[in-house]
Formats: C-alpha cells, sequence, structure tokens
C-alpha cells in the first residue's frame, strides 16, 4: 500500500475515530467529581446539568518526524467537511455558561489559553538577525526587535553576554567566551591538558606564544633540526585578536617571524601548519560545525547533525618558499576566498567553494570511508575542547553571576573549525564564539557595486541550528507538558507498534464501507445541526506546537557520552577549588590570604612545604603570570597560575607518579579535608543551636539563635576513576 494511498488515509482516519470513540467512552464511565471541587460554580439540585461537549479528535499518528492532523476521507465534499461556528461556544471552543466567559478574550488564562507564547528580545541580534526572525517565525514565537520594557524570555546578543545589562531569563551568551576561545587563550588551556593527556590531546596543533615564548620557539625548533635535518617544517602565524583571517602568514623558519611593528602590541600565536590535508576536487577545506553549550553546571553540549565546508580556491600545492603567499591556496576563511576570481557561488548543497558537510560526508562515504569513525573522532574533538575551556568559563560566569544574586541562566553556539588531514584525523584549528550566522552574500555586480543575495547553502544550515537552539531552550515546555501530557507523551505509548496496527488493517478496510455511509449521512445531517467546530480548533490549537516543525538537528553528547570522558575533567575540578576560596563574590583572581587558607584547610603545609615556602611560591608564580597578561586591573593568582602551583604542590607530595595521577591524589586528598572541615562546622553549629535551646528559661519567649557558620559548598567526590587512567582511545557512536 503506498504510502499517500487512500486506503492508508482511511485506515488511519478509521484508527483516529476509534481512539476518539474509546475516549469518549472512558469519559461517560468516570466517576463524577463534585463540581466546587473541579473549579466549577455549584448547581442547585434539580438544574439541568449542561451537555457534555463532543470529544475533540485525537492527534494523529507521526510519520516520520511530522504529524498529520486527522481529516475525514478523501471521498468527502469539501463543502460538507467543512464545519461551522456553533452557538452557545465561545471562540476559543469553551462551552459558555452563565456568568462566565472565555477568559482569554480578557487578558486572563485559562485552562485552555493559559500558555502565552515565548518572547524573545532580537534588539541586539545584529549580523543573525535574519535566521533568528525567521527561526522566531517558525516557532510562532513573540518577537521584540526594539526591545522591552518588561522582560523578556530569551535575549539574543550578537557579540557579547555584556550587550545589554539583564537580571532575568536567558541570554545565548556566556560571560567571557570571548577572551576564552582567543587563541593564546585556548592554547593555554589545550596545553594544560595536553601536559595531563598528551595522547588524548593531539588534535591541537604545537603552538607557541608571542612574544613571550620566541626564545623558546627559536629553541626548539633549532634542536629538532639538529636531530632530523631532513625536517623542514611550516608554520602558520596567527594574531591572538584577529578574525575573518586577518593578519595570518606562513614562514619556514622562525627568523622569518614579523617582529618589528605590532608584534609588542598585537600578540600572536604560530603553530606547526599541516601540510598534508584532505582534498576534495583538489582543493582544500575545512569544516564549520556549531557546537551548542547549553549549560555549565551541569555540563550539556550538542552538536550539529550538518555544518558547513568551506573551500579554498586555488588547487593545493604543499608549502614552498614559492607559494607560501598564495593566500587562496593555504587560507580556507570564507572572507578571503570570497574575493577571489574563482570563487563559485552555488544553491547546491554539493557544488561551490561552500558546500554543506553531510554533501563531504556522502561523497566520502561512496569511496569507502568509514563516516561513523570520522563523526567519532570529531566529537570526541569537541567534548574535550569544551572540557578544557569550561574551568575558566566557570570563574568567568560567578564573577558576572555570583551565587545568591539575581541573574540569567546562559547558552551558546559556537563556531568549531576543523581539518581533516589525509589519514581522516580531525585537527582542530579553532574555535569562534560569535560565529557567523549570515544568511546571505555580496554579490558584485558591477566594480565597487554589491548586493545581497540569499545564500541557500547557509539559510539550511544555519536557520536549522537557530531554531532548534530555541526549542531546547524553550522556557515554557517544562509548562506545556504538565498542561497536555498526551501530546507530549512518548511516541511509543502513544500509539500501538506498525505490526499492530497493519494485522488489523483487513477488519478496517472491511468496515470502511459501513463507516463512509454512515459518515456521509452525518455529514448532511451537519447542515441542519452544525459540529462543535471550535472545540476542535481548540484541540488543534493546544496540540504540540513543535508537529509541524522537523526533528531537532542538535545531538546531545555530553552527558550522554560522560562516562568516557569524565576522567579528563581534572582541571574542573581545581576551578571549584580555586572559586571556593577566592573569598569575594565577583573577583577573579585569588589573593595570598586565599592561597594560604586554601594551604591550611587540604593540610598542605609540613616539613617539607612550610607557609613561608607557600608565601613565596604564591609571590613568583603570580608575578610571573601578571607579566603576561595584559589586564592589569586586579592582582592576584589567576586560574592558570593555580593550576601551575597546584601542579607543583602535586609533583612534591606524590612522586614517582604520571602527572595525571599525581594532580587526581592531589585533588583526592585536598577534596577530603574540605568534606571533613564541612561536615566539623555542621555539626558546631547544630550543637550551639541546640546549647542556645536548652540555656533558654522556660516560659519566656525564645531570641533567634545566632546563625551558624556558613558551609562552603561540599565539593563532590571523585567516582571518575581519575587516578586508574590508562591512556586508551575512547570513541563515541
Amino acid at each position: 500500500m503506498l504510502r499517500g494511498s487512500p486506503e492508508r488515509e482511511l485506515a488511519a482516519w478509521w484508527e483516529a475515530e476509534a481512539v476518539a470513540a474509546t475516549k469518549a467512552q472512558a469519559a461517560k464511565e468516570q466517576v463524577r467529581v463534585d463540581p466546587g471541587a473541579a473549579g466549577e460554580p455549584e448547581r442547585k439540585a434539580g438544574e439541568e446539568q449542561p451537555k457534555e461537549p463532543a470529544p475533540a479528535p485525537p492527534c494523529a499518528a507521526e510519520e516520520g518526524d511530522a504529524r498529520i492532523p486527522p481529516r475525514p476521507p478523501p471521498t468527502l465534499p469539501v463543502s460538507l467537511a467543512k464545519p461551522e461556528p456553533v452557538s452557545g461556544l465561545c471562540p476559543h471552543g469553551k462551552s459558555r455558561i452563565k456568568g462566565r466567559s472565555c477568559k482569554r478574550s480578557s487578558g486572563q488564562p485559562d485552562e485552555y489559553c493559559s500558555l502565552r507564547p515565548v518572547t524573545v528580545d532580537s534588539s541586539k541580534a545584529r549580523t543573525s538577525l535574519d535566521a533568528l526572525k525567521i527561526s522566531i517565525r517558525q516557532l510562532k514565537w513573540k518577537e521584540f526587535p526594539f526591545g522591552r520594557r518588561l522582560p523578556c524570555d530569551i535575549y539574543w546578543h550578537g557579540v557579547s553576554f555584556h550587550d545589554n545589562d539583564i537580571f532575568s531569563g536567558q541570554v545565548n551568551k556566556f560571560p567571557g567566551m570571548t577572551e576564552m576561545v582567543r587563541k593564546i587563550t585556548l592554547s593555554r588551556a589545550v596545553r594544560i591538558m595536553q601536559n595531563l593527556f598528551p595522547e588524548e590531546y593531539n588534535f591541537y596543533p604545537r603552538s607557541w606564544i608571542l612574544p613571550d615564548e620566541f626564545q623558546l620557539f627559536v629553541a626548539q625548533v633549532r634542536m629538532v633540526k639538529d636531530g632530523d635535518p631532513s625536517w623542514k617544517p611550516t608554520f602558520i602565524v596567527k594574531p591572538d585578536s584577529g578574525c575573518q583571517g586577518d593578519g595570518i602568514y606562513l614562514i619556514k623558519d622562525p627568523s622569518d617571524i614579523r617582529l618589528s611593528g605590532t608584534l609588542q602590541s598585537r600578540p600572536a600565536v604560530v603553530q606547526e601548519y599541516i601540510c598534508k590535508p584532505l582534498l576534495i576536487d583538489k582543493l582544500k577545506f575545512d569544516i564549520r560545525l556549531y557546537v551548542l553549550l547549553k549549560s555549565l553546571e551541569p555540563l550539556e553540549i550538542y552538536i550539529a547533525k550538518d555544518g558547513l565546508s568551506r573551500f579554498c580556491t586555488e588547487p593545493y600545492q604543499e608549502p614552498s618558499p614559492k607559494n607560501l603567499h598564495h593566500i587562496f591556496m593555504h587560507l580556507t576563511n570564507y572572507s578571503l576566498n570570497i574575493h577571489s576570481g574563482n570563487f563559485i557561488h552555488s544553491d547546491s548543497t554539493s557544488t561551490g567553494s561552500k558546500r554543506t558537510f553531510s554533501s563531504i560526508l556522502y561523497r566520502l562515504s561512496s569511496k569507502g570511508v568509514d563516516i561513523k569513525k570520522v563523526w567519532s573522532d570529531i566529537i570526541s574533538l569537541v567534548i574535550k575542547t569544551v572540557i578544557a575551556l569550561t574551568p575558566e568559563l566557570k570563574v568567568f560566569y560567578q564573577s558576572d553571576i555570583p551565587a545568591g544574586r539575581p541573574g540569567p541562566t546562559c547558552f551558546q553556539i559556537l563556531g568549531f573549525d576543523i581539518l581533516l588531514m589525509k589519514n581522516l584525523k580531525p585537527i582542530l584549528l579553532e574555535v569562534n564564539a560569535n560565529p557567523s550566522m549570515r544568511i546571505e552574500h555580496e554579490q558584485e555586480l558591477s566594480p565597487g557595486v554589491f548586493e545581497n543575495v540569499p545564500s541557500l547553502v547557509d539559510e539550511e544550515v544555519k536557520v536549522a541550528v537557530i531554531r532548534d537552539t530555541l526549542r531546547l531552550m524553550d522556557p515554557l515546555k517544562k509548562k506545556r507538558e504538565s498542561h497536555f501530557p498526551d501530546i507530549y507523551m512518548d511516541r511509543k505509548h502513544r500509539f500501538p507498534p506498525v505490526s499492530e496496527r497493519m494485522s488489523s488493517l483487513k477488519l478496517q478496510l472491511s468496515k470502511l464501507s459501513i463507516v463512509r455511509s454512515q459518515l456521509l449521512g452525518k455529514s448532511l445531517a451537519s447542515k441542519e445541526n452544525p459540529p462543535h467546530s471550535d472545540l476542535a480548533g481548540a484541540s488543534q490549537g493546544n496540540a504540540n506546537p513543535d508537529a509541524h516543525l522537523p526533528s531537532i538537528c542538535l545531538k546531545q553528547v555530553f552527558p550522554k557520552y560522560a562516562k568516557q570522558f569524565n576522567y579528563l575533567r581534572l582541571v574542573d575540578r581545581m576551578a571549584n577549588l580555586f572559586i571556593r576560596f577566592l573569598g569575594i563574590k565577583g573577583t577573579m583572581k585569588l589573593g595570598p590570604t586565599g592561597f594560604r587558607t586554601f594551604i591550611r584547610n587540604c593540610k598542605l603545609s609540613s616539613s617539607s612545604l612550610s607557609m613561608a615556602a607557600a608565601d613565596i611560591l604564591y609571590i613568583d608564580i603570580t608575578r610571573r603570570w601578571n607579566s603576561m597578561t595584559v589586564d592589569q586591573r586586579d592582582s592576584g593568582m589567576c586560574l592558570q597560575a593555580f593550576v601551575e602551583a597546584f601542579f607543583y604542590l602535586a609533583q612534591r607530595k606524590f612522586k614517582m607518579l604520571p602527572l595525571h595521577e599525581q594532580v587526581a591524589s592531589l585533588i583526592d586528598l585536598c577534596e577530603y579535608h574540605l568534606s571533613l572541615l564541612d561536615e566539623k562546622r555542621l555539626v558546631c553549629g547544630r550543637s550551639g543551636t541546640s546549647s542556645a535551646s536548652r540555656l533558654q528559661p522556660s516560659g519566656t519567649p525564645q531570641e533567634a539563635a545566632p546563625p551558624a557558620p556558613p558551609a562552603e559548598g561540599r565539593p563532590q567526590p571523585c567516582t571518575d576513576g581519575a587516578h586508574k587512567v590508562s591512556h586508551s582511545r575512547h570513541t563515541v557512536s
């Protein structure tokens, strides 16, 4: 039987009618509830009870990712099937009772109309505005393009968390994310993880920070060349604050770095250049994947099922002194290649200079490539990168939104730029805090005259990412689920298996002729007695608002695969210790008193490490890190300096172990002593309260006992077996 055949439609309609009849029969057999208890005014004895409205048609069965609303058999005339308003019903399908009316007309919620649309402030959306407008329109939400005096549910910012002063709702930016994904900060965060787990973080090229590590860069390159004279590397220099390919260039030797000029005022990162990338049509390309960081605590990560592939516009050749300056050959940045005469704009997702990532995977699959393995490696790269970024993000978060103070919850879409090597190993190029969400491109009509032209490839990918991000962050979803649990019930609980439905198909079809004749009779009679169409409309209005949308394009990867990656979160646990001893809410640097308190409370001082030695350690490390940072507004020890001091203490206390086991053991020790301290404070607080109550004379009013000392947040026990880790490769499906 074909998908859209009349037999299938009639069978589906018959099944819907059967379900509706079952529900109506069950409703009649229910025990009547006291009218007053049900929220209805009590009626006097002998007063006629109002007739119950006809049951609303049931929700149709899902076909793939979309639900088809119930409809009468296609053989019925349209004029007969069209409902008309019925007297005695309000415009929203609720029975009119004397003295009562539909509350929606007066602006008050009722059981049918209580759910308002989600409100979105798009006044700061900037370049993502067009895609955002389409997404809001598809979701049937309410947009405020010029802001709103009253709070909105969601605020969409184009640049950073601080685009608006927000005290409630949800905002699509995390505080500190822009600073965290800059090239220097990202390289330092990944380097810490490479020191702990070198095999797990080999997806990021070896990096040096300029100008601070220029001498180290020169020495290490010379040492490798002396050991292997055949090694002829190429390096790529990227300005720290650069974007869209600005200021990037290639070199063959450290002496080629442009030390003069702006390097002191504009720091940069120099990395090993990937000389053997995967080529398609003899062109180098990279992948832009969209990653949703839904929350920090607990950590939730989603990856879009499709992304963009940006192509160079000149055939690739391995770097040589002759082609180092050919940016259209070596740099995949869209903002650069669009100015090439070879750039191809295409409405097809599988051709042109910008294509969908799914079209690339399809092409690789046709050549026998294991696509699941490629996706598994990419997912692993994304999770590990986010794990490297989250510790310092927590410090930024508690600084801008301290615990106990009003503030919004945050989420953010990140753009991961990934390069596939010739052996299909993914390499992380960079992470973008503000990935472009434009869905049009500039087309030059004449020299110097440009016009914005819609890009179907961008719209297909980016609108889905924004729309489904909003669906995941929907603040009213739980309310709708509580109001209409049957609509949001899982598919397998709402409908029997397909095999069961098909087994009774012959029986249903045998009754179609009888049902059809009955329907014709009812339809003819409906001219005189119109059906309760308003009730049906109300039922459809309350249906699942996502029924007309495709399935969500964002796939959860964490905490789904948390068991495979939790052992990597050592620095995250160090950040919890760091935040605990910051002392003052809103600060981001640890003072000398806080560091001494950390040493004392965790019982780290001993004959080999006196408190004076701990003070010297604090001064030395803090002074060195402060000299490397441009921002000198706050004095004290930053998180990365604290991590370095923690590594030093772990190596002194637990010798003859790998670094990650030393660090894990010291974290366990600190968390153990702090948990004992928390228990002691809790017991002291209880004993003080009970002693005050016993000393209070009888017959006199008791005064409020002084509050117990505030117990600091108890750290979570170590359950991930971090000190028993083997460097095995972890894959996800």
